[in-house]
């Protein structure tokens, strides 16, 4: 366990203006959700949870409206967490503790999802959501909650939503899909609750680049 120094615990901060309704979506779930979520999911048939959904990301702190690679951008970290309603933490927690997988793919092409997101510069401080090496997602609160894909997008500062990653929107045939265990989610992906040993695939492009076989599980590390 990465042991955080430097910052106490900041009192926990409501979801601010910055995190606006998509003003779509499912009325009785549309509901800005910053910090983690209690009994406000819905199931699909066979498919993942699904949280409220995020407005838009864009106006996050040091937002990156670039298209890939985007770096860890750990600059305005503890603004993005005070923005959405989480503490900057100073080790990670236990309550909640585990683990996903995230793969994204550009136009056939993977993109990187780097080490260290979520972790603020010199090791100063973490949060519940985070990576150490590439695209495992970390679920490390000391509280009990639920937390969803647009939360750790919040909290890296790439914007996402139904249309858009980054700055690559849907465009003709080139879409943002967004697929959990190999399954296709048909809804915003912002909503994807986190679960145990999740594969998360999204992939901006057209159908035919999508990446074949589509990966549909991770063979994660032992203790993760």
């Amino acid at each position: 366990m990465r042991k955080m120094i430097g910052l106490s615990r900041a009192p926990l901060l409501c979801v601010v203006a910055l995190l606006l309704l998509a003003g779509c979506g499912d009325s009785a779930e549309d509901s800005a959700n910053g910090g983690g979520s209690r009994n406000t999911t819905t199931t699909a048939s066979g498919g993942p949870e699904r949280g409220p959904a995020f407005g838009s990301l864009d106006s996050l702190p040091g937002a990156l409206k670039t298209p890939p690679p985007w770096p860890r951008n750990e600059s305005k970290l503890q603004l993005r967490l005070r923005a959405i309603g989480l503490d900057p933490l100073t080790a990670e927690g236990q309550v909640v503790h585990i683990h996903q997988h995230l793969d994204i793919y550009v136009d056939g092409k993977p993109a990187e999802v780097p080490g260290d997101i979520g972790i603020g510069p010199q090791d100063t401080f973490i949060s519940d959501l985070h990576t150490h090496e590439g695209g495992i997602i970390h679920v490390e609160s000391p509280t009990q909650a639920q937390f969803s894909l647009g939360q750790f997008f919040a909290i890296w500062g790439v914007p996402l939503s139904a249309t858009c990653i980054g700055s690559l929107c849907e465009k003709g045939a080139k879409q943002v899909r967004a697929f959990v265990d190999g399954k296709a989610v048909d809804a915003d992906p912002t909503r994807i609750v986190l679960e145990s040993h999740q594969q998360i695939v999204l992939a901006y492009g057209t159908e035919a680049q999508l990446p074949d076989p589509l990966p549909a599980s991770y063979d994660f590390p032992e203790g993760l």
